[in-house]
């Protein structure tokens, strides 16, 4: 799995999947499902049905993007 570029991170959508935060984070699919279920994902994870969805916000945020200029 290849991570994402900081470009990449401007052109996400409003909410991502698990597997997009994961290659943001450099994280596996596995951990990062390990991470979610035992709520321990290092940002918020909104669980809808057995999907995990992520806000980019509370993402850009963890990375300190959200206050890059």
């Amino acid at each position: 799995m290849q991570t994402l570029r900081y470009t990449d991170l401007t052109e996400l959508p409003c909410v991502v999947d698990i597997m997009t935060a994961a290659r943001v984070l450099g994280l596996s699919r596995t951990y990062a499902y390990q991470l979610a279920k035992r709520e321990e994902f290092p940002c918020r994870v909104i669980r809808i049905g057995n999907c995990y969805r992520v806000p980019t916000a509370a993402l850009l945020a963890l990375l300190g993007a959200d206050q890059a200029s």
